[in-house]
């Protein structure tokens, strides 16, 4: 993914979640995917996927059952 992919991808996630805070960082050695954050903590990644001329993202996010344990 280019730069400017990654700061649009990371405005329309800010904009669509209302979430300021959330970053889109460049993975080391890829390019067909992307670390999300959320502040400083790291949530999961966006994958990118080509298909017949159409792009499209898919978010992975994992959940550790510790984590529930907070709510």
């Amino acid at each position: 993914m280019t730069h400017d992919e990654i700061i649009k991808l990371q405005k329309y996630l800010q904009k669509k979640f209302g979430n300021a805070s959330i970053d889109v960082r460049p993975r080391p050695k890829q390019d067909d995917s992307v670390e999300l954050y959320l502040g400083d903590e790291f949530i999961g990644l966006i994958y990118v996927d080509d298909d017949e001329g159409e792009r499209s993202y898919m978010v992975q996010i994992s959940v550790l059952d510790i984590d529930l344990d907070e709510v």
